[in-house]
């Protein structure tokens, strides 16, 4: 067989493990070709693809980000965008692709599918958020980065008696901010799912002054949003090919309100892009590389319009169209869980 492979959306620690067991399997396990499209689906619109080899794929499994580069670009927004994509897989003469990315990326997949074309998704996001899989690779390491972060953080906070807000990455699910926050020990979780009331926010920060504890850990996801009417918060400027705004900003607007609010000194720190980079986990090696040999796999059995994903301890095959249906937040009863631990 002849086959794509493309990587759509943020960057995310794993993605090189999916391109390297796809391109392994394929070439040594089914004598395949495979052909690596540049920056996710702007490559296939744009016909900008390498072969890739064994050779080429070399070393890549420890590294972050992605070596064939990626996009947000949305090929649904071209006319005759269906058409292209089709018109490139034919040039190259490819079997169909494996598009390996989150919420975009795999609903643009969806899409293709229904207007016939041959696609398999390999679910990724930091944010955990996909539907249909337990876990997408790149969670464990973007968690791991913000413990990290919020363990420091934490001597900080104590030797100058701070509040400190750390923001997360989590446009609508906290998955994120919930689990680092638990695992850091910090005081409040602010989340997408569960609009927050900033006077109960500094409620809990007034009690653990009371308490002898004159400093806070604050940890909320960058889309998380106070209640109606309870605090002013900045419009995201720009939207992607997705309309999706860019978000950015709750964390130095918490600064302020919670300085003002309560007399006590507070600080904001942005974790951003650094969650996304770098060494992928030994856990999120093995789970993109699990979800790789399976995707290419699915290929060879003819399951196009599927979607790998972990459930339980096994790597399955979903439906493409399933898999993009609905987001994966947080559940109320999950959050509240946690209530106790706060303040």
């Amino acid at each position: 067989m002849r086959v794509g492979v493309l990587t759509g959306g943020g960057d995310c620690p794993g993605l090189n493990a999916v391109i390297r067991a796809v391109v392994r399997k394929g070439i040594d396990g089914y004598d395949d070709r495979l052909f690596g499209f540049r920056d996710g689906w702007r490559g296939v619109v744009d016909d900008a693809c390498d072969e890739l080899t064994i050779e080429s794929t070399r070393g890549i499994l420890p590294r972050g980000g992605t070596i064939l580069g990626s996009s947000r670009t949305n090929p649904y927004k071209r006319e005759d965008g269906a058409q292209v994509v089709s018109e490139t897989l034919a040039r190259h003469e490819l079997d169909g692709l494996i598009a390996i990315g989150g919420e975009d990326t795999l609903g643009v997949a969806s899409r293709l599918f229904a207007d016939g074309i041959n696609v398999v998704g390999v679910p990724k996001t930091i944010d955990n958020d996909l539907g249909a899989t337990d876990v997408t690779f790149g969670f464990d390491t973007a968690l791991h980065v913000a413990t990290e972060a919020i363990d420091r953080l934490h001597t900080t906070a104590e030797s100058h008696h701070r509040i400190l807000v750390v923001e997360v990455m989590g446009r609508t699910a906290g998955w994120i901010a919930l689990h680092s926050g638990i695992a850091g020990g910090a005081d409040v979780i602010l989340i997408p799912e569960l609009p927050f009331d900033i006077e109960e926010v500094c409620r809990l920060i007034r009690r653990r002054h009371e308490r002898g504890r004159p400093f806070s850990i604050v940890v909320v996801a960058e889309g998380a949003l106070p209640k109606d009417g309870t605090m002013e918060i900045a419009a995201g400027a720009t939207v992607d090919e997705f309309g999706h705004a860019r978000l950015g900003g709750i964390g130095y607007a918490l600064e302020r309100e919670i300085e003002t609010r309560t007399g006590f000194e507070t600080r904001a720190t942005v974790l951003g892009h650094v969650q996304r980079g770098g060494t992928p986990t030994a856990f999120d090696r093995v789970l993109a590389t699990r979800l790789g040999l399976r995707a290419i796999d699915a290929a060879h059995e003819g399951a196009w319009g599927m979607m790998t994903a972990l459930r339980s301890t096994e790597i399955e095959l979903v439906a493409l169209a399933d898999a993009v249906a609905t987001v994966r937040h947080v559940p109320v009863e999950e959050y509240e869980r946690y209530d106790v631990l706060f303040g």
